[in-house]
């Protein structure tokens, strides 16, 4: 069976530091990227919603599902979050 995300699921804890902590100028104004883990151990990521600008341009064998969407955020809300990031 396919995952399926469980939208009853809340947000548990960030991921990294917080948009203001990496980025002062961060308000309600500015776009401002950032990671959570999920009740349910999935994670969220708020970024930039750039889906129609990469899906000609796809790495062979790979594609977006019905209601999949490929979101972009700055590499370095990536490294400010890897130390929450548990070890496979």
């Amino acid at each position: 069976m396919a995952w399926q995300a469980d939208p009853s699921a809340s947000f548990d804890r960030r991921l990294g530091l917080s948009p203001q902590e990496r980025d002062p100028d961060c308000d309600d104004k500015k776009t401002c990227p950032d990671m959570w883990r999920l009740s349910n151990g999935d994670v969220a990521v708020i970024g930039q919603d750039l889906t129609e600008t990469y899906q000609t341009r796809l790495p062979e064998g790979v594609a977006l599902g019905t209601g999949e969407r490929l979101v972009v955020i700055p590499g370095n809300v990536l490294s400010h979050a890897k130390k929450d990031i548990l070890d496979a």
